[in-house]
């Protein structure tokens, strides 16, 4: 079947949108869950909010590949703003005035049975509404993913690009590790470091733990990124057939200036 200009736009604008939505919404439970809990996965200790981040990585390698390194750029910048979206409203409701607690439901207020040290330097003890235990909890997490998250991806993308001019755009598996691998491990330590840097500084974390802590997110991460690569692979045959393009050809024109 013979696709009409308009009808094969429409159909790679889909993808795009398929791909960003994939894209932010992982990002975005990154920030949501993040530190509320931490799972042990074999080996490695991690943070609940970590399990859906390499999806972030494969999604702009697919637009890398697919669309080019404007549209990746695009996507990043577009996540920067939602982050600092999600820490405005985090903040706004934190400072805004609660109602009387006669007319709260139950479930709104805690009573904790002793202090409660926060990543951030303070403690939380007493009463405590339910949201200003997340907000502190993670506005932190949210701060550190914001730093790592402009590094990292930005990274990955100018890394992405890079191994694809050196190999002439062959090899996709060099490129796409490549990338993702160096680009996870400057993740995992600005993410990690800066969440519980006030705590290690403090006494209040082993250096051993803050170790384990980046080992366990890179570790998870990395195997991830190396997994994704076979994946990737059909991935790109199948969308370049779907989306009518010839090999090296994007589906979005990239800016000449």
């Amino acid at each position: 079947m013979t696709l009409s200009a308009g009808e094969l736009t429409e159909r790679r604008e889909r993808v795009f949108l398929v791909l960003a939505g994939v894209f932010l919404s992982a990002m975005t439970l990154l920030n949501v869950i993040g530190i509320t809990k931490f799972i042990q996965l074999g080996p490695l200790a991690l943070a609940v909010g970590v399990l859906p981040y390499p999806l972030t990585f494969l999604c702009t390698d697919l637009i890398s590949e697919l669309y080019g390194k404007s549209r990746a750029n695009f996507l990043v910048t577009v996540g920067l703003f939602i982050n600092a979206f999600i820490l405005l409203v985090m903040t706004a409701g934190h400072y805004a005035a609660s109602v009387d607690p006669s007319n709260m439901p139950p479930w709104q207020i805690l009573q904790l049975s002793q202090p409660v040290p926060l990543p951030s330097g303070g403690t939380l003890e007493g009463s405590v509404e339910l949201f200003t235990l997340m907000y502190a909890m993670t506005s932190g997490a949210v701060t550190a993913s914001m730093v790592a998250y402009i590094t990292a991806q930005y990274c990955d993308v100018q890394l992405f690009h890079f191994w694809k001019r050196v190999t002439k755009g062959k090899h996709l598996w060099i490129r796409n590790n490549f990338s993702t691998l160096l680009s996870q491990l400057v993740d995992s330590i600005m993410v990690v470091t800066v969440t519980f840097g006030a705590v290690f500084f403090r006494g209040e974390i082993a250096f051993q733990t803050l170790l384990l802590l980046i080992a366990s997110n890179y570790g998870f991460k990395a195997a991830v990124a190396l997994l994704d690569t076979i994946p990737l692979y059909i991935l790109v045959a199948r969308l370049r057939r779907y989306l009518v393009l010839d090999e090296g050809e994007l589906a979005a024109s990239e800016p000449t200036g």
